[in-house]
């Protein structure tokens, strides 16, 4: 049963990348009105007038995952890991893949299913050596799923309520928890000038799986606050909080803050979001856990069928 639904799910990333590929290749193909990076400039004579939304605005509606915008994330996470059972600090590394291709649902309501794809290097954390954290491993980790549904508004309070679950289809036993979970997303976001504000919250418990990998019991908190600025950029910080409810008490809590720099732009004719945040944990676990992580983003935007 397990590698049935491991198939399911790595033929729906392999559908994400040929649909994105067709996507892009569509964007080059057809003409695009243009995108200022800001507010529309006077017109010279005989220029035709710009139309559609600004990078601006693209920067703006981006944070907000139900936004009607396609787009495509590729975001590289690299860390600096310390902890009790290591000597000094680990580097570890997660890459994600994460297609966001929204679907309008009834009059004025919009629907995503938001998978994740991670390809990640963690330390194998070996207790009868000598040295604990004498390796690596790199590979797949769990693929996560995330489902919304909630209005679309390009702006004030924008809420969303769905489903999220995790699936097994890590490539090696360090690089994931072997368990279906499953839990609750909620998302609520002020969007507003020049400030966009709120959280996007994720629990999943496990329901099946290896019985000898530990239960799952976790919480995800994603706290958004960023600042707008001129010229289709902004400042601002979207860490992750980690609750792990299951660990032990100096090991249940990942709170980072950082500060982050956000720019879209074109390339060619295509809009792409570029962010580069670092990000400190003030809290972490006493065993193992993520000191600094340094999280660099590339989202292009690409067309959607639905106008």
């Amino acid at each position: 049963m397990k590698w049935v639904l491991n198939y399911i799910v790595w033929e729906i990333f392999i559908a994400s990348l040929v649909a994105s590929s067709f996507a892009l290749t569509c964007y080059a193909e057809e003409p695009q009105p243009p995108l200022a990076s800001h507010a529309p400039e006077q017109a010279a004579a005989g220029d035709a007038p710009q139309t559609g939304p600004t990078l601006a605005e693209i920067d703006r509606r981006l944070n907000n995952p139900l936004t009607s915008i396609w787009s495509l994330t590729f975001q590289e996470n690299f860390s600096l890991n310390k902890g009790d059972r290591v000597d000094g600090t680990r580097v570890g590394n997660t890459f994600f893949f994460q297609p966001a291709l929204p679907i309008p649902f009834g009059r004025d309501m919009m629907f995503i299913a938001r998978p994740v794809f991670p390809l990640v290097t963690n330390t194998l954390l070996d207790p009868t050596s000598e040295d604990p954290a004498n390796s690596e491993k790199t590979g797949f980790g769990d693929i996560q799923m995330m489902s919304l549904i909630g209005p679309d508004r390009k702006d004030g309070l924008v809420w969303g309520l769905g489903p999220t679950f995790k699936f097994p289809t890590a490539s090696h036993d360090s690089l994931g928890q072997d368990k279906y979970q499953a839990g609750p997303a909620v998302l609520l976001l002020s969007i507003g000038k020049p400030w966009v504000m709120g959280s996007v919250t994720q629990h999943w418990w496990s329901f099946a799986g290896d019985s000898d990998r530990p239960k799952v019991n976790r919480t995800d908190f994603q706290y958004i606050i960023r600042r707008q600025l001129p010229g289709a950029m902004s400042i601002g910080m979207g860490p992750t909080v980690v609750v792990d409810w299951e660990a032990d008490s100096g090991n249940k809590l990942t709170f980072p803050i950082g500060l982050g720099i956000t720019k879209t732009v074109r390339w060619g004719k295509m809009p792409v979001k570029l962010r580069f945040e670092p990000q400190y944990s003030i809290i972490r676990p006493d065993d193992f856990g993520t000191a600094w992580n340094f999280r660099l983003q590339i989202t292009p935007v690409i067309p959607s069928p639905f106008k």
